[in-house]
């Protein structure tokens, strides 16, 4: 890999760049295929000169005659066409030989051999955690999700995440605002973007953080590349944070990589009436650490409490602040600052919340509008309002 400040990169080192792509695109190199190869020979260049006779000692005949002979020309057209993606500035590839290889990925059992980096390289060396849930998240999800984030940045940490609509997005935003920024690891080619609306995003973080994928440029988005990428999420990372999930949320899938790799799970609680709690809910049955405030993640992950004091006095979490904000809705009505008091924090239903307008008969509507466009109030799916925290 070529850091921006490194100087330019040898003939050699560009050759092995290009063998490296080569064996990737090679039709029947899997990852079990390609490791076994360079354990044997030591770099891709060994790999294409040893001739046909020693490669099919270790792979099938068809492709040791593949790897022993010139490259066809389609992919002699996509190693070059990977090449000068790797001239343009910002974009590195990262290979398992490379001594920057991140080493907690290094460690888990199916670490991808190459990455490729869209970014600040640096980042994958920077201790991380990784936050994760629905892509329907609600608006509380939403805000807890960014504020975390911001407050785990300016703790240190890099926070990763998978670019995806939801609780993705909002977690790589509100890193963005702290020194750790954020890392997207996508399931795509690190040449596009997906899903389209997180495009300025997805520019943002190429920017400022760093986006990595481990797969050919080119690559769409197969439904079946997104849950194979959560290994890497997780694998990258000291913990999982999940900030809302479903009960076959695929950030449970994330979560349950994290707890089979060794890493920390962190799982934010709901109310018992939410749907998007009983991901969560189900994690902390089974040993995740139930997580409050940023405060709580930063203690399990032992970073120093200067840090953490630090953090937490430039940051407030969504607990602490409704903590400390005034009970009523600024701007609000008496009526509608009085309903909001007595909603708690659960979903309520109209039929639920109608005897609590109290001097305000026949106006409960009017009252739940003003305070959802104050922002106190979010409507959720089944005819539901719950109480934000801010």
């Amino acid at each position: 890999m070529q850091a921006t400040d490194s100087p330019p990169l040898t003939t050699a080192d560009l050759a092995t760049q290009a063998g490296w792509i080569r064996l990737q695109h090679t039709a029947g190199v899997g990852r079990g295929t390609l490791r076994r190869l360079i354990a044997q020979f030591g770099t891709p260049e060994a790999i294409f000169d040893a001739g046909y006779a020693a490669l099919a000692a270790l792979v099938p005949a068809a492709l040791a005659r593949a790897l022993s002979e010139a490259a066809p020309a389609e992919l002699a057209r996509q190693v070059a066409l990977t090449m000068d993606w790797l001239a343009e500035p910002g974009n590195f590839l990262l290979t398992e030989a490379d001594p920057a290889y991140p080493a907690p990925l290094a460690q888990i059992a199916d670490a991808p051999p190459l990455l490729y980096l869209k970014g600040r390289p640096a980042l994958l060396a920077a201790p991380m955690l990784a936050i994760v849930g629905s892509r329907n998240a609600s608006l509380q999800g939403l805000a807890n999700a960014e504020v975390f984030a911001q407050a785990l940045s300016c703790a240190g940490l890099t926070i990763v995440s998978g670019l995806a609509l939801g609780i993705d997005a909002a977690a790589h935003l509100g890193a963005l605002g702290g020194p750790g920024a954020t890392v997207a690891v996508i399931g795509t080619g690190a040449d596009s973007v997906y899903p389209s609306r997180n495009h300025a995003l997805a520019h943002r973080i190429a920017e400022e953080g760093c986006i990595v994928s481990e797969y050919p440029l080119g690559t769409p988005p197969l439904p079946h590349n997104f849950p194979r990428r959560n290994r890497i999420i997780s694998g990258l990372a000291a913990g999982v944070l999940v900030i809302e999930a479903a009960a076959q949320s695929g950030s449970l899938i994330t979560a349950r990589l994290a707890a089979d790799q060794g890493r920390d799970v962190f799982a934010i609680p709901g109310s018992i009436h939410s749907a998007l709690a009983k991901g969560c809910h189900a994690l902390i049955k089974e040993g995740a650490k139930l997580v409050e405030s940023a405060a709580d993640v930063l203690g399990e992950l032992r970073l120093s409490p200067l840090v953490a004091m630090a953090s937490m006095a430039s940051m407030t979490t969504p607990g602490n602040a409704s903590a400390r904000a005034p009970a009523g809705a600024v701007g609000a009505s008496a009526p509608a600052c009085a309903l909001l008091a007595a909603m708690g924090h659960a979903p309520h239903d109209a039929d639920t919340l109608a005897p609590l307008c109290a001097g305000a008969p026949g106006q409960l509507g009017l009252l739940l509008l003003e305070l959802e466009l104050s922002g106190q109030v979010e409507r959720l799916p089944g005819g539901l309002f719950q109480r934000m925290n801010r």
